[in-house]
């Protein structure tokens, strides 16, 4: 667990590792309260012994475990409901693998876009360093070579160059101008608003936004599988699913979903008219709602939308690796032309 454990909501592989590690021991037998000790001798991190010893005070007092969990402050509202309720059923062994899966399969959807996110930032922040350079740096090289030649630069060229020259001049707007787009960065990848109004943006472009709308598929089958799998109803495990996902579009077939259960449709039937699942994974469900397997053909669904949105993000990512690159050349060609061909012109015509 990372050192600002009691500081901050844990990340979900640190959630994933707590709960798998938890899990394995109480299917051998042993109880939570020994379980975090037994955590607590084998850590090393300072942070995270101390957040482990801050859920055993509260279980050696004669709590239950969820409510030491609540007590920390770092884990999620969603695991603590989770957690209450394996405690009351008694299959809280269950739960906390289950609690892994979940996790696990939601740190590799995060991975994926910060991945499908970053790559593409990244090469346009090198594109406009690459230009900003030609531009401050080496057109001015070029003009001291016409003035040597006793002409001018062309018009392309030269307003380049002057734009230059005014960066060179008020340099300090430039370095505000790149703190702005590295605070909109920080803003947009990092806090929970700035995410909202990303996905908002990102829903606006067909391919974005098919994308978005199959995450949400993952995430909704993901959680589904940790109701199912402790024994609740669909019913109430839509409920708490509905706080999982993060657009409101799923939110609203969410909300369609329970209202076709309550009108008596079954599980399958309410999950396709409601348009959360194609007909395809509608019938995979209702073939484990005959079977009684739902969770298994809801965990199966889960890891196809997961493999197939992973294989996604990464074709996006090799489509606009090339294509970034290929606009990055031909800029950087547009301006060295710009020079380089009246220069030849010149030498042509000293020759």
């Amino acid at each position: 667990m990372s050192k600002k454990a009691t500081m901050k909501k844990l990340s979900n592989y640190e959630i994933s590792s707590f709960c798998r590690q938890l899990a394995l021991l109480i299917k051998a037998g042993i109880s939570p309260a020994e379980g975090i000790t037994i955590l607590i001798l084998d850590s090393h991190d300072k942070s995270a012994k101390s957040l482990l010893e801050s859920i055993s005070q509260v279980l050696m007092s004669g709590e239950k475990f969820h409510v030491a969990l609540k007590m920390s402050g770092v884990f999620p509202d969603y695991m603590i409901h989770m957690v209450t309720i394996g405690e009351e059923s008694g299959t809280l062994d269950t739960v906390m693998e289950s609690l892994a899966d979940y996790y696990e399969r939601e740190e590799a959807i995060s991975s994926s876009i910060k991945s499908a996110i970053s790559y593409p930032l990244i090469m346009v922040f090198m594109m406009l360093v690459v230009v900003l350079v030609l531009i401050i740096k080496v057109l001015p090289i070029f003009e001291q070579v016409f003035a040597q030649l006793g002409t001018n630069m062309s018009g392309f060229s030269q307003s380049l160059l002057n734009i230059g020259n005014l960066l060179n001049k008020y340099s300090f707007v430039l370095i505000i101008i790149l703190a702005i787009v590295a605070g909109l960065f920080i803003f947009f990848s990092l806090t929970v608003k700035g995410k909202e109004m990303f996905k908002k943006f990102l829903g606006k472009f067909r391919t974005t936004r098919k994308l978005i709308q199959e995450l949400e598929s993952a995430r909704f089958a993901s959680g589904m599988v940790l109701t199912l799998s402790s024994g609740m109803d669909t019913y109430e495990g839509l409920s708490l699913v509905n706080k999982l996902v993060e657009t409101n579009e799923m939110r609203e077939k969410i909300d369609v979903c329970r209202n076709l259960l309550i009108d008596g449709d079954s599980f399958p039937e309410a999950l396709e008219k409601s348009n959360i699942f194609t007909s395809f994974y509608s019938q995979m469900i209702s073939v484990g709602f005959k079977a009684g397997s739902m969770d298994t053909a809801m965990k199966q669904i889960a890891q196809r939308f997961e493999k197939e949105t992973e294989r996604k993000i990464y074709s996006l990512i090799s489509i606009l690796e090339p294509t970034l690159v290929i606009i990055l050349s031909v800029i950087v060609g547009m301006i060295l032309l710009s020079v380089i061909l009246p220069l030849m012109g010149i030498m042509s015509t000293i020759g």
